[in-house]
């Protein structure tokens, strides 16, 4: 008991922290861009997107660093599984999304070759220097790909997210930069020292606490931005937050720990956790898919409705039963 307190303080203080921190080092970095005269579509396409991601980024980091691998990898997987299960299915119920059809051309297709390039590499029990180097890679291009695209067929609400922080000046973004950063990185010292003394006082692996109180912990960004988006009637960017923030997971955060310190990996990471994520995300495809099929049918706007919420997150919590059955 008297390690579960501090334990408990740790984790608390880290999530709190990557939360705070996160919207700090967000509106820090847009607040300097927009003094640089960097577009509105590029920041939000980059600064804003890649900044919900943050926590999972520093955390990875930090636990590989830690020799507390399997933690980082579990974050990744686990906060992919937590933002279709959990927060597009509390999105959902909220508010029903409707659909554009450019996610079953785009986004959809690119989430899928990511998702099974990044079982290609950790089919066989290890994740290499090499293949985490390669997944990081991907990402410049990727990027430089969107902002074409999007230059071309520009979307409102991209152009809005990136309007949305109030102006300030470049020493003051300078500031808050800084103090985001610095309270991302001391939050995640927190949360990975907490949740490793979790781990040790219930007995079971940093695997499962990454994917389950650190996953968690760190979707709540992107749980905050889609709820916000779909209220606000911004339906474009509860969807895509919810497939940047994914592919960014695999192609970033998967990639830290096989860069930092390559491990070998329990089975039940490709098996169990990895096979979840990935028949989460085809569900999730295949629900988009169906749904544009039916309203061009039925001559009606496509939308994840409140079933479809309930189903997610139905899914989400066969997946922590399965969990707590193998643990």
């Amino acid at each position: 008991m008297e390690t579960l307190i501090p334990a408990s303080l740790g984790v608390l203080f880290g999530l709190l922290g990557l939360l705070w921190g996160a919207d700090r080092f967000v509106a820090g970095s847009v607040g300097a861009a927009k003094n640089f005269g960097i577009s509105p579509l590029v920041i939000g396409l980059t600064i804003v997107s890649i900044g919900t991601s943050a926590p999972e980024i520093i955390v990875a980091i930090n636990a590989a660093f830690k020799d507390a691998g399997d933690m980082a990898v579990g974050n990744a997987i686990g906060s992919n599984l937590a933002n279709i299960g959990l927060v597009l299915g509390i999105t959902a119920l909220v508010c029903p999304i409707p659909i554009q059809g450019h996610l079953i051309k785009q986004e959809g297709p690119v989430l899928l070759i990511i998702t099974l390039l990044a079982g290609f590499f950790i089919f066989d029990g290890n994740l290499s220097r090499v293949e985490g180097l390669i997944l990081a890679l991907i990402i410049p291009p990727l990027l430089a790909l969107t902002i074409y695209y999007k230059k071309r067929h520009p979307n409102p609400e991209t152009v809005e997210e990136g309007e949305a922080t109030p102006s300030m000046s470049t020493t003051t973004a300078v500031l808050w930069f800084s103090v985001g950063l610095a309270a991302l990185l001391i939050s995640s010292e927190a949360l990975v020292w907490g949740a490793k003394e979790f781990a040790l006082f219930f007995g079971v692996s940093q695997l499962i606490i990454g994917l389950t109180v650190v996953a968690v912990g760190t979707s709540l960004p992107e749980l905050a931005a889609s709820v916000m988006s779909a209220i606000r009637g911004h339906h474009d960017i509860a969807l895509g937050n919810i497939f940047g923030s994914n592919l960014f997971n695999l192609l970033a955060v998967l990639s830290v720990p096989g860069i930092i310190a390559p491990l070998t990996l329990d089975n039940a990471v490709f098996y169990r956790d990895y096979l979840a994520m990935s028949l989460l995300t085809v569900a999730l495809i295949a629900i988009i898919a169906w749904s544009l099929w039916r309203g061009r049918r039925e001559h009606h706007q496509a939308k994840l409705s409140k079933k479809v919420g309930i189903t997610l997150l139905t899914l989400y919590g066969l997946y922590y039963v399965i969990l707590i059955i193998g643990a």
